[in-house]
C-alpha cells in the first residue's frame, strides 16, 4: 500500500511540470523534479515583457519541437524569472534571456549556453554537448540527411579514421559549438559527392553550396577554414543572426544600410555581395534593413537617418570601437572593394562625427559641446570642465537633466569652471570613449590633458563636492574602456534586457 502511495504521490509530481509549445514550463517547486526526471536540459530564464525573449521564443519552441519529434533525450525548459525570483538569483540571471544547460542531472554548474538563436543553432549546440563531436555517418542516406537537415555541416572523408588527419579534424570539431561535424570512409558517400581523396568539404544552404578544404590539415587550419565559410558572403542583421555576428571571430564589419523595399535593393546587394567574396574571412559583410523599426537605433549609433540611406559604414571592435565612412556613396563592387582594402592596409581615417557648433553654444549655464569645439572647451588648461555625454532617447539622462541644469546654474558665474554637455549620438572625438549613458567625465585644468570618472552620487550636492575638491571626491581616473565594448555593442541588437534583478545602476547602454 505504501509503495502504491509512493507511486501516485511521484506521478503527480512529474504532472505538474507542464509544457507549452514543447517547452517544459519549470518553476521552483517542480525544477529538481524536472532534472531528475530530464537529466539534459537547456533552460531559458526569461522576463514578459523582454523584447529579447519574445523574439527567441518561436525558435525556442521550434528547437523543443524538434528534438521531441527524433525521440531525443534533451529537453527544453523555460523559467519566468521575474516571478521565480529565488530560482534566477541562485543562478546568477542578470539580464534577459540569459539560457544555461543542465548537463546530467547536475544542477551546481550548468554551461551558459553560446551559440545563435535560431532553432537549429540551439538543436546543434546541444548535440554537440551530449553527442560525440564527430558522429559517424550511415552511408550515402545519412550524410544526405545531415546536409538537409542543417544550415552548414562539416563532413571528414577519412579512409583510416585514425590517421592524423582524422584526429585533427575531430579536435577542431570539438572546438565548434553550433555546428555539426561528420565523418566517413565508404567509398559510396566518396563517389556521391565527387571526392576523389581524403579531405573535408562545408555543405551550406547558401552562396556557393559548399566549400572544399585545401592546404595542411591541422586544428587551427580547419577552424579557419569553417569560420570563413559557416556564413553568408552577406549575412542580414536580425535578432537572430546577432549572436552569430558579434560573437564570430572577425571583428571588422562593413554594413550595407538599405531599405529592402527599395526598387534597387537586388542591384546593389549583388554589387555588395560580389565585393564580400574578396575579403571572405577577413571583414563581415553585413545588410541591415534601414525601413525596419527595431534597426533604428543602429542608424542613429552610425549617425544615419533613413533618409540618407542607402549608405556604407564600416567599423572595427577588435582593439577599440573605430568607424569609418567611404567618400562616395556609391554602392559599387569597385569601390567596396577599393574602400576595404584600404582598410585593410591601414589607410583610413576614423570617421567622427560632428554636428555644427550651434551660435548659442555657449550662452547658457550648461554649455552646448560638439565634436568640432569639444578639444577646445574641455581641454582648455585654465578651465575646470565638467561634462555629461548623454543620448536624447536615455531615460537616466532626462532624469538627470534638471539637476545638471541647477549645477550649471550654480557655476555660471565661476570663472574657473565650465558645466557641459554633449549628445554622444552625434558626436565623437578620440580622446574619450562612451558607451553607456549618461557618462559623466571631469577634465581639470592644466596642460596634461587629464580626465577623470565621476562615480559619486547624481545629485547636486555630490556634483559640487566633487568639482569643489577639483574632482576627487567622487572621482576615479578614467578605466579602459574596452572590457564592455562587444557587451555594449550587443545592446544594439542582440543583447540582453539588462537590471534583471531589479535594481537599476543608473546606465542605458549603448
Amino acid at each position: 500500500m505504501w509503495k502504491f502511495v509512493l507511486l501516485c504521490a511521484l506521478a503527480v509530481a512529474r504532472a505538474e511540470i507542464t509544457e507549452e509549445e514543447d517547452v517544459l514550463v519549470l518553476k521552483k517547486s517542480n525544477f529538481d523534479e524536472a532534472l531528475k526526471a530530464h537529466p539534459n536540459i537547456l533552460v531559458e530564464f526569461y522576463a514578459p515583457w523582454c523584447g529579447h525573449c519574445k523574439a527567441l521564443a518561436p525558435e525556442y519552441a521550434k528547437a523543443a519541437g524538434m528534438l521531441k519529434a527524433e525521440g531525443s533525450e534533451i529537453r527544453l525548459g523555460k523559467v519566468d524569472a521575474t516571478e521565480e525570483t529565488e530560482l534566477a538569483q541562485e543562478y546568477g540571471v542578470r539580464g534577459y534571456p540569459t539560457i544555461k544547460f543542465f548537463k546530467g542531472g547536475e544542477k551546481s554548474s550548468p554551461k551558459e549556453y553560446s551559440a545563435g538563436r535560431q532553432a537549429d543553432d540551439i538543436v546543434n549546440w546541444l548535440k554537440k554537448r551530449t553527442g560525440p563531436s564527430v558522429a559517424p555517418l550511415d552511408g550515402v542516406s545519412g550524410a544526405e540527411s545531415l546536409i538537409a537537415d542543417n544550415e552548414v555541416a562539416v563532413i571528414g572523408f577519412f579512409k583510416d579514421p585514425k590517421s592524423a588527419d582524422a584526429q585533427a579534424f575531430e579536435k577542431a570539431a570539438e572546438a565548434i559549438d553550433d555546428i555539426p561535424f561528420a565523418s566517413t570512409s565508404d567509398d559510396a558517400v566518396y563517389s556521391k559527392f565527387e571526392v576523389s581523396q581524403d579531405g573535408v568539404v562545408l555543405f551550406k544552404k547558401f552562396d556557393e553550396g559548399r566549400n572544399t578544404f585545401d592546404g595542411e590539415l591541422t586544428k587551427e587550419n580547419l577552424l579557419a577554414f569553417v569560420k570563413a565559410n559557416q556564413l553568408p558572403l552577406v549575412i542580414e542583421f536580425t535578432e537572430q543572426t546577432a549572436p552569430k555576428i558579434f560573437g564570430g571571430d572577425i571583428k571588422s564589419h562593413i554594413l550595407m544600410f538599405l531599405p529592402k523595399g527599395s526598387s534597387d535593393f537586388q542591384v546593389k546587394m549583388d554589387e555588395f555581395k560580389k565585393a564580400a567574396a574578396g575579403f571572405k574571412g577577413k571583414i563581415l559583410f553585413i545588410f541591415i534593413d534601414s525601413d525596419v523599426d527595431d534597426n533604428q537605433r543602429i542608424l542613429e549609433f552610425f549617425g544615419l537617418k533613413k533618409e540618407e540611406c542607402p549608405a556604407i559604414r564600416l567599423i572595427t571592435l577588435e582593439d577599440e570601437m573605430t568607424k569609418y565612412k567611404p567618400e562616395s556613396d556609391a554602392i559599387t563592387a569597385e569601390g567596396i572593394t577599393e574602400f576595404c582594402t584600404l582598410f585593410t592596409e591601414g589607410k583610413l581615417k576614423p570617421h567622427l562625427m560632428s554636428q555644427d557648433i550651434p551660435d548659442d553654444w555657449d550662452k547658457n549655464p550648461v554649455k552646448v559641446l560638439v565634436g568640432k569645439n569639444f578639444e577646445e572647451v574641455a581641454f582648455n588648461p585654465s578651465k575646470n570642465v565638467f561634462v555629461e555625454f548623454y543620448a536624447p532617447w536615455c531615460g537616466h539622462c532626462k532624469q538627470l537633466a534638471p539637476i545638471w541644469d541647477k549645477l550649471g546654474e550654480k557655476y555660471k558665474d565661476n570663472a574657473d569652471i565650465i558645466v557641459a554637455k554633449m549628445d554622444s549620438t552625434a558626436n565623437e572625438i578620440e580622446t574619450v570613449k562612451v558607451h553607456s549613458f549618461p557618462t559623466l567625465k571631469f577634465f581639470p585644468a592644466g596642460d596634461d590633458r587629464k580626465v577623470v570618472d565621476y562615480n559619486g552620487e547624481r545629485t547636486l550636492e555630490g556634483f559640487s563636492k566633487f568639482l569643489e575638491s577639483g574632482g576627487k571626491d567622487g572621482g576615479a581616473p578614467t578605466a579602459d574602456d574596452d572590457e564592455d565594448l562587444e557587451e555594449d555593442l550587443d545592446d544594439l541588437g542582440e543583447g540582453q534586457d539588462d537590471d534583471s534583478d531589479g535594481e537599476d545602476d543608473g546606465h542605458d547602454e549603448l
